[in-house]
């Protein structure tokens, strides 16, 4: 059985980000959270401060917190 947000045997997730304000910012939270195994995409809005994560299984959201951390911003949660 697979949920909505589930699509070819990919999960999508989305997070919420505290900091990001301009499309740098968007592709320093994209480029860290793309190198957690198993992330086939990551699309940053600075706007909204969403994250939405596709990856072949669930993330844990502890690496997912410590991909945003190196990139300099705050994982308040998933949206």
């Amino acid at each position: 059985m697979t949920s909505p947000t589930d699509t070819q045997g990919s999960v999508t997730a989305v997070y919420k980000v505290s900091g990001m304000s301009c499309g740098h910012c968007e592709g320093a939270v994209s480029g860290e959270i793309s190198e957690i195994p198993g992330v086939s995409s990551v699309k940053a809005i600075a706007s909204t401060g969403e994250v939405t994560v596709v990856s072949a299984a669930p993330l844990d959201e502890a690496a997912v917190r410590a991909a945003v951390d190196e990139a300099g911003f705050e994982l308040v949660g998933k949206a």
